[in-house]
């Protein structure tokens, strides 16, 4: 791909910018991302993903911060890491400290993917009964919803819908 600036050189970095929902491509060549000033990931006054995890794990939801300054560790008590050092570094010290740090690392893997709870991707080929069941969970959550808001009839469609799918898994 050329440089959209220059037009005469490849296109090295590719960046992405999204702005109030729109989507933005740019893809120029070194010089010219030096020119306009961009920041050059691997160069010294550039990007890095060290940059990115230390703004994130600055987070603090304002809910927690006085009872998990309280009840959190602020070392590691295996490895003695601090979670500053961690937040600097972006890297544990060892295996423990994911124990240590969990109050704080949960707010931020929440904000950043959406859950705690790694679900990974499913297979198309071999992953038709984890589908079923990641189906049946979903309907199960919704189902409570329709409950609380008093929408039995739709209620009523969607536990057919459950039931459905566990007879499909009950046959596999």
């Amino acid at each position: 791909m050329i440089c959209q600036e220059c037009g005469k050189k490849q296109a090295t970095l590719h960046f992405t910018k999204i702005l109030n929902g729109e989507k933005t491509e740019f893809h120029i060549c070194e010089t010219c991302a030096r020119e306009k000033g961009e920041l050059i990931p691997g160069t010294p006054n550039g990007f890095s993903i060290h940059n990115l995890l230390s703004g994130l794990l600055d987070f603090e939801p304002s809910s927690h911060n006085a009872s998990a300054s309280k009840i959190q560790p602020t070392r590691c008590e295996h490895c003695g890491l601090t979670y500053s050092q961690f937040s600097k570094v972006g890297r544990f010290g060892c295996s423990e400290c994911y124990k240590h740090f969990t109050e704080k690392l949960d707010p931020l893997f929440k904000r950043v993917h959406g859950n705690i709870v790694h679900t990974g991707k499913v297979p198309k080929r071999s992953g038709g009964l984890i589908q079923y069941k990641r189906e049946i969970d979903s309907l199960k959550k919704e189902l409570l919803v329709r409950i609380e808001k008093e929408e039995f009839e739709q209620a009523a469609k969607i536990r057919d819908q459950i039931r459905e799918l566990e007879r499909k898994i009950s046959e596999a």
